[in-house]
This record gives C-alpha cells, structure tokens and sequence, in this order.
C-alpha cells in the first residue's frame, strides 16, 4: 500500500522526520539517521516491552549481565593482565548480577582490584534490582514516573498494592538497601581492619562482604573462601545476619517499617513469610547438623557449639545465601539432597534471594491441607487465599522443577560427574544460591554457559511468569458444564 499506511514503516516518498511525527523516538532518531529502515528495531523493541513491562525486565538483566561481562573481559579486570577467556567473562557477570555466587575462577586470584570493584557493582545492581535502578535513572531524567513505569515497578518489585505506591516504594527499597549495608559494613569493618595488613585492606574487605552478605551473593575475595575466619564470630555472625534479612524480601520491610512489631496489623504476605522463613532455618539447621555431625570431612572434629553454630550456618546459606565454611563437596549425599529442597524454595519475594519463594512453598502447603480437611477454600491467619493466587503458586513452581530438569539433561551431556553433584550445582544456579560442590569450574564451555542461562532464567523467569499471569483475567459469558478428571 503507497503512502503512509498504519503498520508500514515510512510512507513511499516521505522523510524519516515526516514519518516519525506522531512517534517522540522515532522523529528524535529519524533527525539523525536518514535511513527509515534504521527504525525498525527501534518500533519493534518499543513495542515488545509495551506488550509486557515484564519484558522489559529480561531485556534489562541481558544488557547489564553483557555490560559487565565487557568490563571483566578488559585485561585490567584480570591479574595476569590478559583478557579473561569469553566464558568465565559471562559466568562471573552474570553469576554477579543475578546475586547468584557461583564461580568457574577464584575471585580472590583471578581479578585484580579493578575487577572485584565491577564485581561489587555488579552485585549492588542485581541486588537492588536492576529494574530498580533504570526506574529511578528514568525517574532523575524526566522527572516523572509514568503510568507505563509505575507498572512496571509494580510488576517486579512488588509491595506496592497500588500504582501510586510505587514512587515510594523505590525510594523505601533503595533507603533500606543502603542503610543495612552501611549498618553491616560497620559492623564488620574494626574486625576486618584488625586482621588485614592494611588497613584500607580491612574497610575493602568490610565493604565488599557487608554488600555480598545482604544482597545474598556469597562472592568471597579471600583464598579458601571464609574458611581463614572459621571461629570469627565477629565476622561470621553479621555475615550470616546480613544473609538471613536479606532474604526477607522489600514487601516484608514495608509492613516492619509502617507495622512494627504489631503482629496483627501484618499482612498475610509477611505473616506467611516470617513463620515460613523461621520454620525453614529451624528445619535446615537440625537436618544439617544431625547429617553432618559425625562427618570427619566437614565438622566431625569439632565440639558441640562449633557444630551447632555450623549447623546454624549452612541452614541460612543454603537458602540463597551461598557462603560455606566447609567444603560443600565433602557433604554427605543426603546432606546435598536437604540442601538442594532448601536451595529451590530460596527466600522471599521481591528479595534478593531466589527459588520459588518461601511465601509460594506456604500457599501450596496450605492448599495441600485444605484439600486433606476437605476444605473449599485455602484458609490462613484468618484470611481466605484466593484460588488464582494457590494456580499461580502452582505454575511457577513447576516453571522452576521444568527448568532445573532441562538444564540437568543439558549438563549432563557435557559432563561425567555424578548426578548428585550435577542436581546439586544446577539448583543452586537457578535458585540463585551459590554453593557449589566445584563442578562449575570443571565444566565445558557450553556447560558454563547453560548455568549462565539457568541464573538469569532463575532470577527473573518466575518473577517475569508470576507477572504475566497476575495480569492475564478473562472474563467468560457463560458457564461450561463441569466435569472432574480422575486424579491420583
């Protein structure tokens, strides 16, 4: 069709500015660049993320994770001053951004200062969520926060009940973010300084710990991991403290900071978080320690409280945390099988711990006993779960089983290890928690690059799923007759 019609991309015969008239990026880009078909990534990119502010959030996790595995490729990121190989590149970004943890290298020895520095930031910003961060740079530039952007935020970061709250959500997430870290930071800085050479060393090592300890990373800048500070307690305990709140999530924040301590103001989403959350660390802690207790590889020789502070230990990291004061590859086989069930429920919504989420394993819990009592609904602290919120916990559940499954096969084709340390290592990629029994770093290339994958798809597959179906409600006209399938 000549001229101009909907859908084309610049009318026959007309200018690139003329074209993008009613289009603000359009008629910016066309007074640049002349040529009309230079337009056409631009509409489509603009128009895939409209479709979806979810998109928008993928789109942004691949560009800072390329971002930064730019940055680690410079030969001034690595110690032998030579560019680091393409695949430890994007395995230590996105590992980073993801707040993941898990590593194909030692940090402590391949990356320069300049290097840990771009790790650092890399965890900052997939911690405080990368989504998070565009929203406010978008906020800074046009001074205001559009409907499409308070969407957006609502959609991924979650804790704001309505579109109005989003502006101050942002500045909650980012105010809270911050002044834990500082608190962790100096809580840990006098110890550090006292056992470093230098003391820069020390105020470094408390910086990048503090941040990798709240944003749940587990990266490590010192050989041998925190093995060098087993029995410290005044670095392990606001490690591990950092860690625990930290997986609480922003929308559980919120209600402390409006609520308090006032129980019964709480809402369902921080009751079922909190009581989830205690019961997993109690849970995880007795298992581990009574699996590893007679374990000469792990924490056999030591006495009773330093076993049971390990237990208490493992039991936080093994939900997100990553950071491990035994080696993880020593682990009984059951002790591995406990840990790979805690690492794939992970922490709470909208925090920087993966997994399915500790409020996801209640609600299926909670419908698994309502159906046990014979109960038509799902009932909790007094409050009725709607059933699209019990479907939804359902499909993002078997969202993450699928995707450890197939990255499990696609593994193993590329490794002889045994399946227990391969299960192992791809829960903890895609539950974004870190502990590794070592098989990331004897991996092929294209095994490293399917953990990559499998850490993005982790952190926002069932983030960017929960959206999409949060959003999609149709309305039917009419009442198809019921019939009930055989089940079990």
């Amino acid at each position: 069709m000549v001229g101009g019609a909907p859908g084309s991309l610049v009318g026959i015969g007309r200018s690139a500015e003329e074209a993008g008239q009613g289009d603000p990026v359009a008629r910016e880009i066309g007074t640049t660049w002349k040529t009309p078909v230079l337009l056409a990534p631009v509409r489509y990119l603009r128009g895939f993320v409209r479709r979806s502010p979810s998109r928008a959030a993928v789109l942004i996790f691949f560009v800072a994770a390329g971002l930064f595995t730019l940055l680690l490729k410079l030969p001034i990121a690595s110690a032998d001053g030579r560019s680091a190989p393409l695949e430890d590149a994007v395995f230590t970004a996105t590992s980073a951004v993801t707040v993941t943890g898990l590593t194909t290298v030692d940090t402590a020895t391949q990356w320069t200062f300049f290097g840990q520095v771009v790790i650092l930031l890399a965890i900052q910003a997939g911690g405080l969520g990368i989504v998070t961060v565009a929203l406010l740079l978008m906020q800074a530039v046009t001074r205001h926060l559009g409907v499409q952007g308070r969407v957006f935020a609502q959609q991924n970061m979650g804790g704001a009940s309505q579109i109005g709250e989003v502006g101050r959500l942002l500045r909650t997430v980012v105010v809270t973010t911050l002044t834990i870290e500082a608190v962790l930071v100096l809580l840990l800085a006098p110890r550090f300084v006292m056992r470093e050479e230098h003391w820069w060393e020390g105020l470094w090592s408390a910086l990048f710990y503090g941040v990798s300890a709240f944003n749940n990373a587990g990266f490590v800048i010192h050989e041998g991991g925190l093995t060098p500070f087993e029995g410290d307690l005044w670095i392990l305990v606001p490690i591990m403290l950092g860690v625990f709140v930290g997986s609480f999530g922003f929308p559980v924040f919120l209600t402390l900071i409006m609520h308090k301590w006032h129980r019964r103001k709480w809402n369902l989403h921080a009751k079922l978080t909190l009581a989830t959350t205690t019961i997993l660390l109690a849970a995880g802690a007795i298992a581990w320690g009574v699996l590893e207790w007679g374990n000469e590889h792990t924490v056999g020789h030591l006495n009773p409280a330093e076993k049971a502070f390990h237990a208490l230990f493992a039991s936080v990291m093994m939900r997100s945390g990553g950071f491990a004061l035994t080696d993880t590859n020593e682990s009984t086989p059951i002790t591995l099988l406990v840990s790979d069930a805690l690492m794939f429920v992970g922490g709470g919504s909208a925090s920087t711990a993966g997994g399915i989420k500790v409020a996801t394993l209640a609600v299926l819990f909670l419908g698994i006993v309502a159906e046990a009592r014979g109960d038509r609904h799902v009932i909790a602290a007094r409050r009725r779960i709607p059933d699209g919120t019990l479907r939804l916990a359902i499909s993002v559940t078997f969202l993450g089983a699928t995707l450890v499954l197939a990255s499990t096969a696609l593994v193993m084709t590329v490794s002889n290890a045994p399946l227990d340390r391969i299960l192992f290592e791809v829960i903890s990629a895609f539950a974004t928690c870190g502990l590794s029994v070592g098989l990331s770093a004897e991996l092929e290339p294209f095994g490293k690059y399917v953990l990559s994958m499998l850490m993005l798809a982790g952190r926002i597959g069932p983030i960017s799923l929960a959206a999409a179906l949060a959003l999609r409600q149709r309305n039917r006209l009419y009442t198809l007759p019921e019939e009930r399938p055989i089940i079990g």
